[in-house]
């Protein structure tokens, strides 16, 4: 205790911001996000336990991607000798798992989207401040930092695996001709044609996971219009603020345990700025944004090139106002 006393008096005296709130979550949101497993409270353990059980399973998510090697070398064979009936079916054999394992992941995508909803619905309801939720419900918001944490490791994996879409398209025609000549294949029980149909739109983004988590957040937007929209956009904004400050301070930045920890703080800062991106009207870039975007992207500038490349193209290409006329140059240039 005296210790997190200490670094906690520490970070006061150089956090740099006046708002008290935001100076009082900082301190807790930046501890647990660097040293502890935040535990729920009562209040927080039937949101918890839900989101948990689904975060359970997203290691084996990650492991079974990364280990994703593609039938291109059957597919290829197949589609360059036609009419070689055997051929056909070791490409066909070898893509029918997996788009199991591809349906796999898209279902997880689904739970990833129940389980945000009902976070920021925890974070943002009234009476309190979204401040004031995330240093009241530091397990839940932890959960939330560990969803985006997820997200960014699963699309950074994705981007570099063309092997995904190649099979699943592949599959898409071989289905298709099939069907034009009346025959049924089983896998058609496991992935119909509804199915294939959404897990064609997800795998077609460049960051599906992303993709799937701004709408999701977007929808609870709408969904919730007796809910100022400044509770969802400041609860993200804050949880940018409190990453980039534990990023761009030294005396903060080396009580990270190791290089995952570091990578877990800027893919947290990222993903909450493209969700505030696509919920706020005028979104992250603009002068009147509470992000600091500059201040954002030199810390992420100032890593290894090869650890962050896919952190900035996220910002590149799944935010939606960096090309707005309010985005200024300067912004621009950096993410160029």
């Amino acid at each position: 205790m005296s210790e997190r006393k200490n670094f906690l008096e520490g970070l006061d005296g150089t956090c740099g911001y006046q708002n008290a709130a935001f100076v009082n979550t900082s301190l807790s949101f930046s501890w647990f996000l660097c040293h502890l497993d935040a535990q729920p409270t009562e209040g927080e353990r039937e949101i918890w336990n839900q989101i948990s059980a689904v975060l359970q399973d997203s290691e084996s998510i990650l492991t079974d991607l990364q280990a994703y090697k593609g039938a291109g070398p059957e597919i290829r064979d197949a589609i360059q000798n036609p009419n070689d009936i055997q051929l056909q079916e070791k490409a066909w054999n070898a893509v029918c798992p997996l788009v199991v394992r591809l349906k796999r992941f898209y279902e997880f995508s689904i739970r990833l989207e129940k389980a945000l909803q009902s976070l920021l619905e925890s974070l943002t309801c009234p009476p309190y401040t979204p401040t004031q939720h995330l240093e009241r419900e530091q397990a839940l918001a932890k959960e939330f930092a560990e969803i985006l944490h997820f997200t960014l490791r699963f699309d950074e994996l994705k981007m570099r695996n063309p092997a995904i879409q190649n099979d699943f398209s592949y599959y898409r025609r071989t289905i298709s001709r099939n069907r034009i000549n009346n025959m049924h294949l089983d896998i058609e029980n496991e992935v119909n044609n509804e199915m294939a149909n959404r897990m064609s739109l997800f795998y077609a983004e460049a960051t599906p996971m992303l993709k799937t988590l701004s709408n999701a957040t977007m929808h609870f937007v709408s969904e919730n219009k007796t809910l100022p929209i400044e509770n969802t956009t400041d609860c993200l904004s804050t949880m940018t603020s409190v990453c980039k400050v534990m990023l761009e301070t030294p005396e903060y930045r080396s009580r990270f345990t190791s290089e995952e920890t570091l990578m877990f703080c800027m893919r947290v800062m990222v993903g909450v700025i493209i969700l505030y991106d696509h919920v706020h009207p005028v979104g992250a870039f603009c002068k009147t944004s509470k992000i600091d975007m500059k201040g954002c992207i030199k810390v992420l500038k100032e890593q290894a090139p090869d650890s962050v490349e896919g952190l900035l193209n996220a910002l590149r290409f799944t935010t939606k106002h960096l090309n707005d006329e309010s985005t200024s140059k300067q912004i621009r240039a950096m993410l160029q």
